[in-house]
């Protein structure tokens, strides 16, 4: 696996969702955008990855938002952005989930400053 691996930003996305959500506090979308010093990916890359992790079911807050001139939606972050039962179920029983945990080895390698 490398810093950029789809598994690996989604864990990191997935795990700071879970945590905000065992704590009840909101999300900070700066931990977790784009160009995070935990995520550093493209926005297009980004948005990808975050639109799957929502139409798969394992993100809910986001909005698809149609986008003059692009083919894919925009994503719109919205208040109730969180983590949902299924992607704490896929954070912690998939196997490439657990590769790419294996890979950050802890939390506060996940997102710097957690």
């Amino acid at each position: 696996m490398v810093r950029d691996d789809y598994f690996v930003i989604a864990y990191r996305i997935l795990a700071y969702l879970y945590a905000c959500l065992k704590s009840g506090e909101l999300p900070d979308i700066s931990y977790i955008s784009a160009d995070s010093d935990a995520i550093n990916i493209s926005p297009n890359y980004w948005e990808y990855i975050i639109r799957h992790l929502y139409e798969d079911g394992y993100i809910e807050g986001i909005s698809l938002v149609t986008v003059a001139g692009r083919s894919a939606p925009g994503i719109k972050i919205n208040m109730d952005f969180m983590i949902t039962p299924l992607g704490i179920d896929f954070l912690q029983n998939n196997s490439a989930m657990s590769r790419a945990r294996d890979f950050l080895k802890t939390l506060k390698e996940t997102i710097p400053g957690l």
